[in-house]
């Protein structure tokens, strides 16, 4: 990507931000992927566009459930000095003082959850009913928080040391938040013939207000799984980064920097379900999407 005419804010796994005043910032999605906390040296193309169009979709879906940092991803609203090297994949926010917690909302017992009850019969400490099987529906959704690093591992957080960490009534409010926001986005997912197993958000402060920042249920903070195919009892088929996950446990990577190349196979594979599950949970065209006119 050409260089962004901006001061250069920071870099995180995805996604980079640059300052515009100190009232607003340009978030840019990039094609780079994460797993197991480890960026990949393979890039999904077209996957900063995805990730940009579908928090988008929802930023604007969800404003009234709890509110959001979201300005605008018209690249028409941008400083001029971007140019359009970042259309369709920035996004123009409210600068926001991170809350130092990334809060997980789980509908399903799936990944490092099922792992935990597996071993204790607790979810981020938090006790399950016996003789659960890997991909069930809880009775209830269920929230849990892990710590947000600045590099390497985040690490799974109980309720009193989230508390901790931000304060109760911060810890009540994105609680609340995310409760909230995945009962939403899961009905609307379900419309659409998807299931939102569990979906990861995290907030900010902005003049006092807990808002959501950063990226809002897309397929990389997120496991879809196509309803009609669903079932109990293994690892459902999916249109997030379950599928590159998925690879890298076929080897013998030990899931600490650098990680293997990927296969052309699970590049592509990894685009078109990210482009899928735009189009099937908006009911738009990925290539009506704003276009990098350059």
């Amino acid at each position: 990507m050409a260089k962004i005419g901006l001061p250069h804010h920071s870099r995180g796994k995805v996604r980079d931000l640059y300052q515009v005043d100190d009232d607003r910032m340009l978030m840019v999605a990039s094609d780079r992927v994460s797993v197991f906390d480890v960026v990949l040296p393979d890039l999904i193309p077209d996957k900063g566009r995805a990730l940009t169009a579908l928090s988008d979709h929802w930023f604007e879906n969800t404003a009234s459930v709890w509110p959001n940092h979201l300005i605008s991803s018209d690249p028409t609203d941008f400083p001029p000095t971007v140019g359009s090297q970042a259309t369709g994949r920035a996004m123009l926010v409210r600068t926001a003082e991170p809350i130092r917690l990334e809060c997980i909302a789980r509908g399903y017992l799936f990944g490092s959850a099922f792992s935990e009850y597996q071993a204790t019969g607790t979810a981020a400490g938090q006790k399950l009913p016996a003789g659960l099987e890997q991909a069930e529906k809880l009775p209830a959704p269920i929230f849990t928080a892990t710590t947000k690093a600045e590099t390497g591992h985040d690490e799974t957080v109980t309720e009193a040391e989230a508390v901790a960490l931000v304060g109760a009534d911060i810890y009540d409010q994105v609680r609340h938040a995310t409760l909230a926001l995945y009962g939403a986005i899961a009905n609307a997912a379900k419309a659409c013939g998807l299931i939102l197993a569990d979906t990861k958000f995290e907030f900010g402060l902005i003049d006092g207000e807990v808002v959501v920042i950063d990226e809002m249920a897309t397929s990389d903070s997120s496991r879809y799984w196509p309803g009609d195919s669903y079932a109990v009892g293994g690892s459902p088929p999916s249109f997030d980064k379950q599928f590159v996950r998925d690879f890298y446990l076929t080897t013998d990577w030990d899931q600490t920097p650098p990680a293997p190349p990927l296969p052309e196979s699970v590049i592509g594979g990894t685009r078109s379900r990210y482009i899928e599950a735009y189009e099937m949970l908006t009911s738009r065209s990925f290539d009506e999407w704003y276009e990098n006119e350059d």
